[in-house]
């Protein structure tokens, strides 16, 4: 047994990928995707018949429905290979605008209605801003559901606990690459991997907090760096990997006794002090537990992010880059 056949014994797998190449080796029970994922997927040769039927059929149509259908044409491929879900993300440069989130993700929704996938078989893949998570919140009511991404730190995750989203995405590797480059020559790679890593924390306090106060919420760990990151979180509801990480796990053969981390210990009146000490909502007036039962205000949650530098730089960071490939995505589609 390989370590990736072990880690599937206790954890979803999610191919991190936009490349159906690759989805149908690792044949994944679901499948994200990203605009980054999509723009390297859209210049792919096999993707070109894709974009050719969209444009054959809807070259008029406004840029942005473009997009939306080349995005719903390629989940619908993944979806014909896998037995669960894929994550179709909403255009970035709509993170700020609640309203704008809500119509966009109805309209993918939509698209994939009318190609025959059922809405239980998509999660509307959503930056986890204040606005973000409002509209994750008006999508959820109304049937639809999310994965909110670009998290990285717990008051993201409490406020999407919150809004009662059904995924998840905290970050590992990028919250790691902020920490590694922040601490320059005084880092330790020894002494910050594993269970130390510090991406690896933060996934592992967002589960924990999660099970031990019975949130619904999924949560997937997401943006890996190495095949340690990935083990020292098995167990995890859900954990989206890249394929070049999927293919190193499936050469590895399992050590005898491989080990599960992450456990669901059960609803329980723990703390989060209690259950890793640096998560704490300091300075504006709620603890963890209060914050998951009333909610945070807006200020509160953008105080909190505030706080948060490293959690403040990434999000932008990751926002940034999105956009940028959504607007080359579009490129690609006029040319």
């Amino acid at each position: 047994m390989n370590d990736l056949d072990t880690l599937k014994q206790w954890t979803v797998v999610v191919a991190d990928t936009g490349d159906l190449s690759q989805v149908a080796v690792y044949r994944p029970q679901d499948a994200t995707t990203n605009p980054s994922l999509v723009l390297k997927a859209a210049q792919k040769p096999e993707s070109a018949p894709l974009i050719k039927d969209i444009l054959t059929h809807f070259a008029s149509r406004p840029i942005d429905e473009l997009v939306d259908r080349l995005l719903v044409k390629l989940g619908c491929e993944i979806l014909s290979l896998i037995p669960g879900r894929v994550s179709t993300e909403v255009d970035s440069r709509l993170s700020f605008d609640t309203a704008g989130t809500v119509a966009r993700a109805q309209r993918i929704i939509d698209l994939y209605s009318s190609s025959g996938v059922d809405a239980s078989r998509v999660l509307i893949k959503i930056a986890a801003t204040w606005e973000g998570i409002q509209a994750a919140r008006v999508l959820e009511q109304s049937g639809i559901h999310t994965n909110l991404t670009l998290l990285f730190n717990f008051s993201q995750a409490l406020s999407c606990a919150h809004a009662k989203v059904q995924l998840i995405s905290p970050f590992v590797g990028r919250i790691y690459d902020w920490y590694k480059k922040s601490a320059g020559t005084a880092w330790d790679e020894v002494a910050s991997s594993g269970v130390n890593d510090p991406g690896v924390k933060s996934v592992t306090s967002i589960y924990r907090f999660f099970k031990a106060h019975d949130v619904k919420t999924e949560v997937m760990g997401a943006s890996f760096r190495s095949v340690e990151q990935i083990k020292a979180l098995a167990g995890c509801d859900l954990l989206t990997i890249s394929p070049d990480l999927l293919q190193k796990m499936s050469q590895i053969k399992s050590s005898p006794e491989p080990q599960r981390v992450l456990r669901p210990i059960g609803p329980s009146k723990e703390t989060i002090d209690e259950l890793v000490l640096p998560h704490r909502l300091l300075g504006i007036g709620k603890s963890a537990e209060q914050g998951l039962a009333l909610g945070l205000t807006e200020s509160e949650f953008r105080l909190s992010l505030n706080e948060d530098a490293m959690a403040s730089d990434k999000l932008a960071e990751g926002i940034r880059a999105f956009c940028l490939d959504t607007i080359k995505l579009e490129a690609l589609l006029k040319a």
